[in-house]
């Protein structure tokens, strides 16, 4: 069985769709920091589209590490010549498979700053991108400021001191360009962020404004941040992916990712030094991202909040096992109605009824074998982000908020960190110990976890919310998630 790599692409199963450009031509015109299973099954595969077609030769992509973790995608893709395997897997249990061929370099930061921030001043290169999840911004979740306190992020604004997180390498390779007269690069975020383009923009200038605010007004001036909106289901690769690779196609391949079918990508058309033609790819490349992003983050991300922690407490272990009972597929269509719709913008182009029972069909696709535990991770980070804004605009326009109430409900009992059926539950989060605290102390006090304003502002405070949140977290403990769910459904369809 071939291992993949460049030389073994000709003796690939037919099926598999491989690289046909010459990729000795490829140039490095994106560093990616961040790179993970999303980005090889979104923004890697849109380029790969370009190239396949003989464009944007000039694009490709050299990816960057910047955490101890990254070790591993760095040993993958430089032994297989940065080339892995793309699999989509249809609810008919068909799969596809492609070879992706757009990443033409890696880089571990740690192991050489210098040949990192070498590759980023390169002028050859006209876009930063990250997808360093909503956590990576360093925005502190109430004020929204940029977090000063932050140990790595005072580390690097020592003066000489070597960059280590992602705001002092783009703020030190763009102070490098301005120094040799080399253009700016574009920041493009593609993570799930409202405004992930503006979160980039006043982050990094914070940043920059902190180590050198002459510095910071240049960015400010010059170095365009655009939105965007990225989608596309994307599991943790497995050993049973790898096993599946190369039973069904043949191929040893170290970090392959699997994925559904479904993809898309808004991007707002803000750029300095160029961009690959994306639109040619089935990019959406608008002037207003911002209805597609909300559409996004509070219809399938804060959705995938709403099934995770009641189908974790009910027993489900996998992501479509939830969405095909129909009480939970009815729970998360009645909250993308009642409370996550009234706080959406027109979306130009976009069917909402359509697009909401689209997303219960992808939740259930059982080929893709999405984890409920995927969903339960890092909630700190993503309930603030996806759900509380829904929360807090329902509440100050007299709208619903009892589904949501719920949801934070249920995120309470599940940091409890024991199921309905007494089994330890493993917390993964970057402040599980603060958050399995505030969980535990609702034995004495109801209200102990939604007390931390950091992650829900003002809501304690709110009586309608505290009425909703005490009776779904009263339920979940005297009754459970199943029966709690079945009496929202039964209220709210009634």
């Amino acid at each position: 069985m071939p291992t993949l790599s460049d030389e073994t692409l000709p003796d690939l199963d037919p099926t598999v769709v491989v690289p046909e450009y010459d990729r000795s031509e490829l140039a490095v015109g994106i560093v990616h920091i961040g790179v993970g299973g999303f980005h090889r099954a979104h923004q890697a595969m849109y380029l790969d589209r370009l190239m396949a077609e003989g464009k944007a030769l000039d694009w490709a992509i050299c990816g960057l590490g910047l955490l101890p973790g990254d070790v591993r995608m760095r040993d993958a893709l430089l032994a297989q010549d940065g080339l892995y395997t793309l699999v989509a897997k249809h609810p008919d249990g068909r799969s596809e498979a492609r070879v992706i061929g757009s990443i033409a370099d890696y880089v571990f930061a740690p192991d050489d700053p210098e040949a990192a921030l070498s590759r980023m001043v390169d002028p050859a290169v006209r876009i930063v991108s990250l997808t360093v999840t909503e956590g990576g911004y360093n925005v502190h979740p109430v004020t929204g400021e940029f977090d000063l306190k932050n140990a790595a992020v005072r580390a690097d604004l020592e003066p000489g001191a070597a960059p280590t997180t992602s705001f002092g390498y783009v703020v030190e390779a763009l102070r490098r360009r301005r120094e040799a007269g080399t253009p700016p690069f574009t920041v493009m975020s593609c993570d799930n962020i409202q405004g992930n383009g503006e979160v980039a923009h006043r982050m990094f200038c914070a940043f920059a404004r902190a180590k050198d605010p002459d510095l910071a007004d240049w960015i400010e001036r010059v170095v365009p941040f655009p939105n965007s909106m990225v989608d596309r289901i994307t599991p943790v690769t497995t050993d049973d992916d790898r096993a599946h690779v190369a039973k069904t196609f043949g191929i040893e391949d170290a970090w392959p990712v699997v994925t559904e079918p479904f993809t898309q990508w808004v991007l707002e058309d803000s750029f300095v030094s160029g961009r690959p033609p994306y639109e040619e790819a089935g990019v959406q490349v608008v002037d207003d991202v911002t209805p597609y992003e909300l559409m996004k983050l509070r219809l399938l991300n804060a959705s995938h909040q709403a099934l995770a922690y009641v189908g974790y407490l009910s027993g489900y272990r996998l992501v479509h096992e939830v969405c095909q009972d129909e009480l939970f597929a009815q729970f998360l269509r009645a909250y993308m109605d009642r409370e996550g719709t009234p706080t959406l913008r027109p979306v130009p182009g976009v069917d909402l009824e359509t697009y909401k029972s689209t997303l219960i069909e992808r939740f259930s696709n059982a080929a893709v074998r999405d984890t409920v535990a995927r969903l339960c991770a890092e909630s700190s980070d993503r309930i603030p982000t996806w759900l509380v804004p829904v929360i807090r605009e329902n509440l100050a326009a007299g709208g619903d908020v009892t589904l949501s109430a719920a949801v934070v409900a249920s995120w309470a009992r599940y940091a409890e960190g024991v199921d309905e059926q007494g089994e330890p539950i493993e917390i993964v989060d970057r402040i599980a110990d603060r958050v399995h605290a505030a969980a535990l102390a609702q034995v004495s006090d109801d209200l102990a976890f939604i007390r931390d304003r950091d992650l829900f502002a003002d809501l304690v405070d709110n009586e309608r919310f505290v009425t909703a949140y005490r009776w779904a977290l009263d339920s979940l403990h005297t009754r459970g998630a199943r029966a709690t769910v079945t009496e929202l459904v039964n209220a709210v369809s009634s």
